[in-house]
């Protein structure tokens, strides 16, 4: 939509005052133009029209005659899901619940976890990161749900030959640059940041917070796998195979080590995160979730903004005052050269 405006190049103040004290001369032109003839003079009515002409010129100049277009913008931004999933020896234990599904692996309910989190966010861009003893960005940023799934399918429990030890906090480096170039890539998006563990620490070092990512999302959940009851964990071979009878052995007794979800452990996580928790072990599953709920509003948003753009149309009078002045030059020349005779 286009208008028509004025927008003094001076400002209100000054171009109000220099466009009334235009006029106020164009008046008094007229004034003396008739004083003068009343005492005889011989000055004529055409200079007096374009010295009036000329007055009321610069005072529209200074006005600064305008047209305003006003233009609709549109910002449109989707969400952005981040996956981490643990596969640490312990999300082999097979202990988890998942919606009916009882007595699966804790890797397997993590994997159902992210079949769930792919179908509830349509139309969205999905990035991957596994982390055991350290953390891999496995998928980057891509709005392929399919190749989530199918990440998802391929996750295997890391080897027991390389485990170290597990803790949540191998997770933090590589989110940290996941979520940052996400970020800095879309910064009109939704980021929304789910986390797959079972919650336990082997490792005698203090974990770190997780607090360092919140800058970077809008919303986090950390999902629970396994149960409080615990489980054996199995021997993991290279090639990603188990043993039947193989298990896991503690030191410190001889015997085979059992496995416990740490739910207070995913409950801080979440409270670090500013996201909330959801625990597998009661029947609980991602569609269940309030977060995925909301999936819904975050696939899309767009944004209107008006802005209006003005743009000046002096030239015209320009070339009009231009034209005017070389009239009253002209006039004055003839003139001089006439009493110069």
């Amino acid at each position: 939509m286009s208008g028509f405006t004025l927008a003094p190049a001076l400002g209100w103040v000054a171009g109000s005052a220099l466009a009334a004290a235009m006029l106020v001369c164009a008046a008094l032109v007229v004034v003396f133009h008739v004083r003068r003839r009343a005492q005889g003079t011989d000055e004529t009515a055409a200079a007096c029209v374009r010295r009036c002409v000329m007055c009321v010129l610069v005072a529209v100049l200074a006005l600064t005659p305008s047209i305003a277009t006003t233009t609709t913008s549109r910002a449109v931004s989707t969400t952005d899901v981040v996956i981490a999933a643990d596969v640490t020896g312990s999300m082999g234990v097979a202990d988890a619940t998942y919606g009916d599904r009882t007595q699966i692996s804790r890797l397997d309910a993590a994997k159902a976890a992210i079949d769930d989190i792919t179908a509830a966010y349509a139309h969205s861009s999905f990035a991957a990161v596994s982390f055991g003893a350290s953390g891999t960005q496995d998928v980057p940023l891509t709005p392929d749900a399919r190749a989530i799934d199918n990440w998802a399918d391929s996750l295997r429990v890391e080897p027991t030959d390389t485990s170290t030890g597990s803790s949540p906090d191998a997770a933090i480096d590589t989110l940290l640059l996941t979520l940052k170039s996400v970020r800095d890539a879309h910064p009109d998006d939704t980021i929304v940041l789910y986390l797959i563990t079972d919650g336990e620490q082997t490792t005698p070092k203090a974990r770190r917070t997780f607090s360092s990512l919140r800058r970077y999302i809008n919303d986090a959940c950390v999902i629970g796998v396994g149960s409080t009851a615990g489980g054996r964990v199995p021997q993991v071979h290279a090639d990603g195979m188990t043993e039947a009878g193989a298990w896991v052995t503690d030191p410190s007794t001889g015997q085979p080590g059992v496995s416990i979800m740490d739910e207070a452990q995913i409950t801080s996580l979440a409270d670090e995160l500013s996201g909330t928790a959801l625990l597998t072990a009661s029947g609980g599953t991602v569609v269940q979730q309030q977060i995925t709920g909301e999936a819904n509003s975050w696939r899309q948003n767009t944004t209107e903004k008006q802005r209006t753009r003005i743009s000046p149309i002096t030239w015209p009078f320009a070339i009009a005052l231009l034209a005017v002045a070389a009239w009253e030059f002209a006039a004055w020349h003839m003139q001089s050269r006439r009493l110069l005779q």
